[in-house]
């Protein structure tokens, strides 16, 4: 088999994600320790991927110079998306940098996968789709099977029942059959309510008769909320312990596990569980417990849980949950 390729769409706005995505893009906003893209980053170096294709939008050159200066052993190859036209859309545009036939590895970049993914390059057929049983799947793409092969693609059903639901991954045996249908499906403008979506390139590759099969991840991670974000940071420092550089710590009572970043300064406070500071952020006579704290951001006299701090933040006399933006300052003096 050639040698894969990644495609990583991280074009979206991250509206959900607001005030952070005001000044930073969804994929690069921190968690358990590095941005999102980065874990994902990681996860493609370790299935010996060496080439991958970016598609940018919204602050689309912050995520390239991260990714030019981070991770330097990565051909990266950037497309940027004009126009918010769908995720299908967004793959369509990695075309230029692919050669007929590649295979491919697509993973959406608001989403941490956990599990093994070289299980779905083993596979035989022309692709396969990682999947998720879901309750209600009125959100997701879902698939219908027969045996061990997808039949049918239903973008976001209107019905509520247990179904297997698109969570993100796809591998592409043999890329041109789907470059093909994408192609036929922005000639023609198939779409789903207004968007073109893989759904839709899936239904046609499986009306040319290509063979689709499905596969099962561990975890699966939402990045997209405020919630899903401090959640994921939660199973993310759970799974992998403490990660901490030399860090001052004076009086300080560091509960497991966190994740502390260089130049950070504690002092008569109680950090933990479950609590990312990022480099240079300095916390004084607070207590802090499931949170991520961004770079440099300065917290005093402050009692957080189930918060977000955004970089260069300056949070002082709180007692509350908070989602705090880039170079905020909130304080409350009595």
């Amino acid at each position: 088999m050639a040698k894969i390729k990644a495609i990583i769409p991280v074009a979206g706005i991250g509206t959900r994600l607001r005030p952070h995505t005001h000044t930073i893009p969804k994929a690069l906003l921190h968690v358990a320790g590095k941005p999102i893209l980065g874990h994902i980053l990681d996860q493609v170096k370790e299935l010996g991927i060496k080439e991958v294709i970016l598609i940018l939008g919204y602050l689309g050159e912050k995520i390239e110079a991260y990714a030019k200066k981070e991770h330097p052993g990565i051909k990266f190859h950037f497309a940027y998306q004009e126009k918010a036209l769908g995720p299908g859309h967004a793959i369509y545009l990695a075309k230029p940098f692919v050669k007929d036939g590649d295979p491919l590895l697509i993973i959406y970049g608001d989403t941490i996968f956990v599990g093994d993914m070289k299980k779905c390059l083993k596979t035989k057929k022309d692709g396969a789709i990682a999947v998720k049983r879901v309750s209600d799947p009125r959100r997701f793409g879902v698939v219908r099977m027969k045996g061990d092969r997808v039949v049918d693609v239903v973008e976001k059903p209107d019905y509520v029942r247990p179904m297997d639901a698109m969570i993100g991954i796809y591998f592409m045996r043999n890329s041109k059959l789907l470059f093909d249908a994408l192609d036929e499906m922005v000639e023609t403008k198939r779409m789903t309510k207004g968007e073109f979506y893989l759904t839709d390139a899936f239904k046609i590759m499986l009306e040319k008769k290509a063979s689709l099969t499905t596969f099962r991840m561990e975890g699966w991670f939402d990045c997209g909320k405020p919630e899903t974000l401090l959640s994921t940071n939660r199973y993310l420092l759970g799974k992998k312990g403490n990660g901490k550089t030399k860090v001052v710590a004076e009086n300080t009572v560091i509960i497991p596990p966190v994740f502390i970043g260089k130049k950070v300064m504690l002092k008569n406070s109680i950090i933990g569980p479950y609590v990312s500071i990022a480099d240079g952020a300095i916390i004084k006579t607070s207590i802090i417990r499931d949170s991520i704290i961004n770079r440099n951001a300065v917290i005093e006299n402050a009692q957080l849980q189930e918060s977000l701090i955004g970089e260069n933040a300056i949070v002082q006399n709180i007692i509350e949950k908070l989602n705090v933006g880039d170079n905020s300052e909130i304080s409350f003096n009595s």
